[in-house]
């Protein structure tokens, strides 16, 4: 399959820290986020796999790139004693059991609004019939959430696997549902802005 140049740049940017990363994890004995690892490859093989076929725009394709980049520098890159993920960027609500908002919080919403919109550029693409519908911006909130579960159900996997992890507890887990829900929104709301727009 020939690449384009946007996708080669990607694919290059994406592979290079991976493995930097992989690495990283391996030489610290960070077995938890080797999962991740694995999951990211699958997800890169999804993508290059169905490339044609979904004729993904360069846009998403960096997206989603820069999501995976995001996801292993939170459990990669110490800070304070921690790893990212656990920074709190803004303490707009602090109780004994959370804050928001944490770095992983805003990843969480991040990923899954790409989510969404992959989910509506691929509905759009193989349905253009649905253009202009609420099914077109309602159905990729209900399956970027349905994701989100899957990736909560990784992350349970780690936690099965692994027995030191930065997963954190039933709040932190309802917390990653809540913005994976956020971002879902927030980005279909910008697209139904986008569409009101273009009419």
């Amino acid at each position: 399959m020939q690449l384009t140049r946007s996708e080669t740049a990607v694919a290059a940017f994406t592979a290079s820290y991976v493995v930097a990363f992989t690495l990283w994890f391996l030489s610290i004995g960070n077995s938890e986020f080797i999962v991740y690892v694995v999951t990211m490859i699958c997800l890169v093989a999804m993508i290059g796999l169905s490339l044609r076929k979904a004729a993904y725009p360069a846009g998403m394709l960096w997206a989603l790139s820069v999501w995976g980049l995001a996801h292993m520098a939170g459990g990669g890159v110490p800070v304070d004693g921690s790893v990212l993920y656990n920074l709190v960027l803004v303490r707009l609500v602090e109780t004994q059991s959370y804050v928001i908002l944490k770095y992983d919080q805003l990843v969480h919403a991040y990923g899954f609004a790409v989510t969404a919109w992959l989910l509506r550029h691929l509905l759009l693409r193989h349905f253009p019939q649905m253009a202009g519908s609420a099914t077109a911006l309602v159905y990729p909130v209900i399956g970027a959430m349905g994701l989100g579960s899957l990736n909560e159900m990784i992350e349970f996997t780690a936690v099965l696997m692994v027995p030191e992890t930065n997963v954190g507890g039933y709040y932190n887990t309802a917390l990653d549902l809540v913005f994976n829900a956020a971002g879902a929104v927030g980005a279909m709301g910008i697209a139904a802005l986008v569409e009101r727009r273009a009419a």
